[in-house]
């Protein structure tokens, strides 16, 4: 089951309870569910029972506990909690998993991408500095990989380098359109030339920030320690690889099954699609980078139990693992990408 599956199973629950008469209010159009937070359990959490409390006239653990009947119905849902004031954990049947999975490999790096043309045209507009120059191509990277057509602007002329370095892309391009608004790029700039530090390591610098923070241009960028979030994000996706390469040279694939103790993991690659729709929406490239290294520091405790260890031979646990470890590595690759940040096999 999908984030956006399990959004409509949890909209199906609350249509129940209006029409069987435990609820007056009206069905809202989407129920966000997210990996739980602190303090909350099982694979994803949803606050729709606050959403629904004060026009259903009912505390919100109410609500809850009459959505949490229906939700249990599903045959998809072993388990639902309430905690905190409301908030209804979700724990979903192995299957859910692998589906997830299985869509993932199937997608490859486009997974979380729109199928086609949304509709939407989006005219984006930056002045000539390079922190602004970068978020720009960034957000018409995240834009068209979810169905929009997008027109870039720059007032001013960019410095070469910055397309042969950086990779940017800010010529005029798009759709033409008549008495448009166009969506102002305007991060705090750079400050300091981020050349120096290479395509990856100036990309992510001026990006992992939010926009209204200023980015640090420093070889932080660029150590190969847990402490660089970059560092973590590519060592992540070249240990993947890596393991890829270290099955086939003992002979197994990976297939996608059931994997214990890899909730988070299976939760945050679930929230792909969602964060890619918001960063893109939103226009924050920062909360795709950040979302990375979500992916990335649950992926890490993983890799260690992926390949047999000694004379043990790989079973169907171990072909699942590695499934699981190449659908992560799939993500963090595709987010990369979209970053415009190489995604290396080796480090």
């Amino acid at each position: 089951m999908t984030p956006v599956e399990l959004s409509r199973t949890v909209l199906h629950a609350v249509r129940r309870a209006v029409d069987e008469g435990e609820l007056r209010v009206a069905v809202p159009e989407r129920a966000v569910v997210t990996p739980p937070g602190p303090g909350g359990c099982g694979d994803y959490a949803t606050n729709i029972a606050l959403q629904l409390a004060r026009a259903a006239q009912q505390p919100p653990r109410r609500v809850a506990e009459i959505l949490r009947v229906r939700l249990l119905d599903d045959h998809r849902i072993t388990d639902v909690v309430v905690t905190g004031t409301g908030f209804l954990n979700l724990s979903l049947e192995s299957a859910a998993s692998v589906a997830l999975v299985d869509e993932i490999l199937r997608r490859g790096r486009r997974y979380g991408h729109a199928a086609g043309f949304s509709g939407e045209i989006v005219r984006l507009r930056c002045r000539a500095e390079v922190r602004a120059v970068v978020v720009a191509d960034t957000l018409a990277r995240l834009l068209r990989s979810q169905g929009a057509s997008v027109r870039i602007e720059c007032d001013g002329t960019p410095d070469p380098e910055w397309q042969s370095v950086l990779g940017v892309d800010v010529t005029t391009r798009g759709a033409r359109l008549r008495g448009d608004s166009p969506v102002t790029v305007r991060p705090v700039p750079a400050p300091a030339d981020p050349l120096l530090l290479g395509r990856d390591a100036a990309r992510w610098a001026l990006l992992y920030p939010a926009a209204h923070d200023r980015p640090r241009i420093t070889g932080d960028h660029l150590v190969q320690r847990e402490t660089n979030p970059l560092f973590r994000v590519r060592y992540a996706h070249a240990r993947t690889r890596a393991l890829l390469r270290n099955a086939d040279d003992l002979g197994f694939r990976p297939e996608p099954g059931p994997v214990s103790g890899a909730e988070a993991l299976v939760a945050v690659l679930g929230d792909h699609p969602r964060i890619l729709a918001a960063a893109a929406t939103g226009h924050t490239p920062d909360r795709l980078a950040r979302h990375l290294v979500t992916v990335a520091d649950a992926t890490l405790p993983l890799l260690s139990d992926v390949l047999p260890l000694g004379e043990e031979k790989p079973s169907a646990a171990h072909r699942a693992r590695l499934a699981l470890a190449e659908a992560a590595g799939t993500v963090l690759a595709g987010g990369l990408s979209l970053l415009g940040i190489e995604a290396s096999d080796h480090l």
